[in-house]
């Protein structure tokens, strides 16, 4: 299969380029799939940002920008050994034991730290509210709204059996522990096209999941002003000027999905090409934007 796949939206909402036909894992463009979702039953009254969730002392808002104060598994070397070995994934609960998620816990609100096991409780309240699975859910909530043919939540091993793993012999998606979305990079531009042009939340929705928490302890050449919103990676000052999306990687691959003034690029490539997809998807997104018309 290829080691690359590009789609380009422009600012008319067209595509100029269409990626291939494969579908490969989103990774971590899935917090922005969950995000999404959550915000929709936000405005559905079905969940609430700022009420904590029961029997837990953090709310949505503080999940969803990742200032529960939760730890995350991504580090953890048992954890990095057995995805490795291609072992089957732990339970939920050997996952939230070995994270030690309750003694490690910090102040909700008080830090920043990004984790994957937030993003588990916030997809555990989204099919919870809507009681469904989690993978019908997000294709009720999202998907169907905005009209992607191809994304899919992946669950077990046959699910990826036409999806395009990059560099990565073979995987369990169980060992992302929020979800795997996959879909063709096209689905993943369409999806943050409609979610930047106002498709899919109502503005005041939209506008809060731009409020983000200035990261400048995270700056570097390509994230000069570093910040996260809800499900978003983004600029602190004057937001939608500069890239918005986010980016993900995992075993023999990594996304970037980012807009910036309605041009929206999605980029995906294997591990093995050794290149940064959001670093190029700027350049593109920038080269585009000086050139009226031209993607």
């Amino acid at each position: 299969m290829p080691a690359q796949s590009l789609a380009l939206i422009d600012s008319s909402g067209q595509p100029t380029l269409s990626g291939d036909s494969a579908a490969v894992p989103w990774w971590s463009f899935t917090k922005t799939v969950l995000a999404i979702a959550a915000l929709r039953l936000v405005e559905d009254g079905m969940l609430c940002l700022d009420t904590p969730i029961e029997g837990e002392c953090f709310t949505l808002r503080q999940l969803l920008r990742h200032e529960a104060g939760l730890a995350d598994y991504g580090l953890i070397a048992q954890y990095q050994g057995d995805v490795a070995a291609g072992r089957t994934p732990w339970s939920v609960e050997q996952l939230l034991d070995r994270v030690d998620v309750r003694s490690s816990r910090g102040m909700p609100g008080q830090g920043w730290r990004y984790s994957n096991v937030g993003y588990l409780y916030v997809g555990r309240q989204i099919a919870r509210a809507m009681g469904l699975g989690l993978a019908d859910a997000l294709r009720t909530c999202v998907f169907q709204p905005a009209g992607l043919t191809s994304a899919r939540l992946a669950r077990l091993p046959p699910d990826l059996a036409d999806v395009n793993m990059g560099d990565a012999s073979s995987y369990h998606p169980g060992w992302v522990y929020h979800g795997l979305v996959t879909g063709t990079t096209l689905d993943a531009a369409r999806l943050l096209a409609a979610l930047v042009r106002g498709h899919l939340l109502q503005p005041g929705t939209l506008a809060q999941m731009y409020e983000c928490r200035a990261l400048p302890e995270h700056r570097c050449a390509l994230h000069p002003d570093p910040a996260y919103g809800l499900g978003l990676m983004l600029h602190a000052r004057d937001a939608q000027s500069h890239p918005v999306g986010h980016s993900g990687a995992g075993p023999g691959s990594r996304i970037a999905v980012y807009s910036q003034r309605d041009m929206v690029c999605a980029l995906w490539q294997a591990e093995s090409m050794q290149s940064d997809p959001a670093h190029e998807a700027f350049r593109m997104l920038s080269k585009s934007e000086q050139v009226p018309g031209a993607a």
